[in-house]
């Protein structure tokens, strides 16, 4: 990845220009889900408190939704729910969906990007907030998902003698789920590349 274009402002770059940076993107995208991994790898060793790190939580998440049958798609939202953790402390959500957005359903997004009200069902009567604020989304259609995964997934994770499977048990599914994105404004221009191979980050 060392080939470059040649101007200095936007507005005078030409079409070979930008043949040399769409060839460079599509080699840095293909290596998205081993930077997702590192990142989301920042969580270990960070217990903030909790019975167990956030990056055994995030493991645990997704060996349950595995273990119960979900689909790729599924498992890698469970796995990345919290990777927003470091950088969104009061939002975190938010970023874990920004992450997924292409790549996942609008029922797997809903639900990844409200997990952290849903999950409060389970705590915020212990910290002076509305337990049933995700009554506010009984209209949604993502409701009764949402409220699923956090019981069944997310509220039971923070096990210490429960299974966790290692992060090198997602990563041909992460892989499989990046691998071409369902929408994005860059779609179109976009050329689907061969996913990179499995590996132990």
């Amino acid at each position: 990845m060392n080939a470059r274009a040649n101007f200095v402002r936007m507005q005078d770059s030409t079409r070979e220009d930008w043949q040399t940076i769409g060839g460079e993107f599509m080699q840095f995208a293909g290596g998205l889900p081993e930077r997702v991994v590192k990142h989301l790898q920042i969580l270990e060793g960070d217990y903030g408190g909790f019975p167990i790190d956030r990056y055994t939580h995030s493991l645990q998440t997704a060996t349950r939704a595995l273990r119960d049958g979900r689909d790729d798609e599924y498992v890698v939202c469970a796995l990345l729910h919290d990777i927003g953790d470091t950088l969104g402390a009061f939002n975190h959500p938010d970023i874990a969906a920004a992450i997924l957005k292409p790549f996942v359903t609008e029922d797997n997004l809903w639900m990844v990007q409200h997990h952290g009200i849903f999950q409060g069902h389970y705590f915020f009567h212990h910290i002076g907030l509305d337990r049933n604020m995700r009554d506010n989304f009984r209209e949604s259609p993502h409701y009764d998902r949402t409220a699923e995964f956090c019981e069944l997934y997310d509220n039971p994770a923070f096990d210490a003698t429960a299974e966790t499977l290692p992060i090198a048990e997602f990563m041909p599914m992460l892989q499989r789920v990046m691998a071409q994105p369902r929408q994005s404004i860059y779609k179109a221009a976009a050329v689907k590349t061969a996913p990179a191979t499995p590996e132990t980050v």
